[in-house]
């Protein structure tokens, strides 16, 4: 049987008030009685030894008339709500505040030293009264002699009273912070259970598919903060099954168009449609499809290395000499179209620290859609220049540039402009996608500026090296 976090602080707030009332019925109870005895014992001691200074002037063990002294002793019985009273050494009662009721009683067993290094003791005092007293004596002495005692008896009755009112005052107390802190239980539930039941709520609708829910925590907390976590969190997973799913389409389409080709050019083959003289125009034919597909698998598998962290292998090289090698190995389709390039560096070395392999790759497919896009006799402008701690990489054609509506999806796997299918159908619509991971691997950035008719130019960055 499970048990929720909201029964279970519940059930930790009734413990805690139950703790909290066991521990004032006992601990409390028990400190508050001590507390008063002592203090009710050191005000009637006080008491006690004033009336014993008072009487040592006047009574020196000697019969006489101590009338004179009820008065004070009743006033003091009054006051302190005790009973006062005068023993002799023998225990028997001189005076007490009574009115003379107890007056000529012996006190069975008396002894004052019997408390030992105590100033008070607790009982019935030798059977002289029903009830317990709390009970004190002061000596009454002069000339270096005890002439006798006087003890002062208070009910523990009114001790008991005394602690009830105060242990009263501390239930009523200790139930009012007891429910003034059922505000941290509101709190709780406004601000962690509420929201947290509607975080569970979320995730179980994420978990069933459900990737359009939305979780309603609008706070600024910890609680907002994970609710708006989860909605981004569905909102990236919604991206990635659309993105699953026209990555799956495009690709079917992709590899359908070739293999189609291939299929049929074959099968003209077999079946004799195509003469035995043409055999050889048809299979290169089904070659070149078989290099597409060999071309975007390979695209396909690069991007998918470049999504796992970890990848690259820099090194320091001349940017220089990288890019006049790339263009170099594209001697043979320029020659096709007549396009030169114009290379341009700002010093004769610059040196970059970066990942060879995978930046060659970029200036590659930045200066292969150059050369796709220009027109014939036309130029391409290669720059190089330096600025800060920066390299900053230009390639510049004059062609028929990107409409401005797709300018912000040319980034897009598998994504083709209307021109570009009409230019380059044999394109995968991933090299612009490759060049942009690669170089935001690197922690820089590529930025494009085209204008429709006039040119295209892609403009990145590269970290100098520090080693020079």
């Amino acid at each position: 049987m499970t048990h929720s976090l909201y029964s279970k602080f519940i059930l930790g707030y009734l413990v805690f008030g139950l703790l909290g009332f066991v521990f004032i019925a006992t601990f409390s109870s028990r400190m508050t009685r001590d507390y008063l005895i002592q203090s009710r014992a050191n005000t009637l001691y006080d008491e006690a030894c004033l009336i014993a200074s008072s009487y040592s002037t006047m009574y020196q063990g000697q019969p006489q008339d101590l009338s004179d002294a009820s008065p004070q002793l009743r006033a003091v019985a009054q006051f302190l709500g005790a009973e006062v009273m005068v023993v002799n050494r023998q225990g028997t009662i001189i005076v007490d505040s009574t009115g003379g009721s107890r007056v000529h009683t012996v006190i069975d067993n008396f002894d004052p030293t019997a408390i030992g290094n105590r100033s008070y003791s607790i009982g019935r005092y030798n059977s002289l009264f029903a009830e317990d007293v709390l009970s004190v004596s002061a000596p009454i002495t002069g000339n270096y002699n005890t002439y006798g005692y006087v003890l002062i008896h208070l009910p523990m009755s009114q001790v008991k009273d005394a602690q009830n009112g105060v242990l009263n005052i501390l239930y009523i107390t200790s139930f009012l912070i007891f429910v003034l802190s059922s505000i941290i239980l509101l709190v709780f539930t406004k601000t962690v259970y509420l929201p947290l039941r509607k975080i569970t709520v979320g995730a179980n609708e994420y978990a069933a598919g459900n990737l359009d829910y939305r979780i309603a925590v609008h706070t600024h907390d910890e609680m907002g903060y994970l609710a708006n976590t989860l909605n981004y969190m569905s909102d990236e997973l919604n991206k990635m099954e659309e993105y699953q799913k026209n990555f799956i389409a495009n690709v079917s389409h992709d590899f359908r168009s070739p293999l189609t080709s291939i299929k049929g050019y074959l099968e003209a083959i077999l079946d004799g449609t195509i003469p035995p003289e043409m055999y050889g125009k048809y299979l290169s034919r089904v070659i070149s499809e078989t290099e597409r597909l060999h071309k975007l698998t390979e695209s396909m598998l690069t991007l998918n290395s470049l999504d796992n962290r970890g990848y690259l292998s820099r090194s320091n090289f001349d940017i220089n000499r990288v890019i006049k090698d790339t263009a170099a190995s594209f001697e043979g389709t320029c020659d096709n179209k007549n396009i030169v390039f114009d290379l341009t560096f700002s010093d004769n070395i610059q040196m970059v620290y970066a990942d060879l392999g995978k930046i060659q790759q970029v200036l590659y497919n930045l200066i292969d859609n150059a050369i796709k896009f220009s027109h014939h006799d036309s130029t391409i402008y290669i720059q190089a220049n330096s600025r800060y701690e920066k390299i900053f990489i230009s390639v510049k054609d004059t062609g028929i540039g990107i409409p401005k509506d797709s300018l912000k999806k040319i980034w897009e796997r598998f994504y083709k402009t209307d021109l570009s299918r009409g230019k380059d159908k044999r394109g995968t619509g991933l090299g612009l996608s490759i060049v942009k991971e690669i170089i935001q691997a690197h922690g820089e950035n590529i930025d494009v500026v085209s204008t429709e008719g006039v040119g295209t130019e892609f403009i990145f960055s590269l970290p100098r090296s520090t080693n020079l």
